[in-house]
């Protein structure tokens, strides 16, 4: 039978893939400033992770590194995570993103790029997003409530830059967050996706020229490029209990620019 339980965000231990920096970053601090434990998972940047937990406190914080492409990896943070907090993740935010820049200029076009480019955001998107569902299941299935949050783009429905690797691989994330949402409902599991536009400014967005941003404001009825912090407060939403009886949705966040 679905379970009507829908947990307050200060009862839930979220996973934040990617959650050291950048965009993850500013998810990882607007669940813990809501009272949520958080797992900052990494790769590469454990600098910024040790340094997210010294600010948030080892009993709401932890820092995991793994690599969320390999599912033995990913089974292992899951297995750190409970034991340090002695309860399952609840609830999984798949933001990590494949090294990318947000550069039109910089990236290859359609007489050059190569189906690797393809199949390296593909793992980082779709498998790394499979690879974690699929470990939280069994702990979501025993807290009797589970919330799966997929990061996308509004490129999708607005592909206004040639980054077809990326918009590829999140328009197959896009799908699977769908599939998942009808599979998993009957669990009372939900699965949706929040997309962005150009953020003001990540990592991934440091190298977008300023005319960029500008024309992009001027394109919004906000008239101003959405910042990460913003974009967070909408991740929280879909775990909030505010949004129970949503699944299999994307959102898209980006100050008006796309209506989807």
């Amino acid at each position: 039978m679905p379970s009507n339980n829908a947990q307050s965000i200060e009862q839930q231990i979220v996973l934040i893939t990617g959650g050291a920096r950048g965009l993850g970053q500013s998810i990882t601090r607007a669940f813990a400033n809501q009272g949520a434990k958080v797992v900052i998972n990494y790769l590469r940047s454990k600098d910024a992770a040790d340094a997210l937990v010294a600010e948030l406190g080892p009993d709401h914080a932890l820092a995991v590194g793994a690599d969320v492409t390999d599912p033995e990896a990913v089974a292992a943070l899951f297995d750190t995570a409970r034991a340090h907090f002695d309860s399952p993740i609840t609830t999984v935010v798949n933001n990590a993103l494949v090294d990318f820049s947000f550069n039109g200029d910089g990236r290859p076009k359609a007489d050059t790029i190569t189906w690797p480019d393809f199949d390296a955001q593909l793992k980082g998107s779709v498998a790394a997003a499979l690879h974690t569902t699929q470990a939280a299941l069994p702990g979501m299935r025993e807290a009797g409530f589970g919330r799966i949050i997929t990061i996308g783009t509004n490129l999708v429905q607005n592909p206004v830059v040639p980054y077809h690797d990326y918009t590829a691989a999140k328009a197959a994330l896009l799908a699977l967050t769908r599939t998942l949402s009808a599979d998993l409902g009957p669990e009372g599991i939900t699965v949706n996706m929040v997309s962005g536009g150009l953020l003001r400014t990540t990592d991934a967005s440091s190298a977008t020229p300023e005319a960029v941003f500008d024309l992009i404001a001027e394109s919004t009825p906000l008239r101003r490029v959405t910042t990460p912090q913003e974009f967070a407060d909408a991740v929280l939403f879909f775990a909030s209990p505010w949004s129970r009886a949503v699944t299999g949705q994307n959102l898209v966040v980006d100050g008006g620019l796309v209506k989807d």
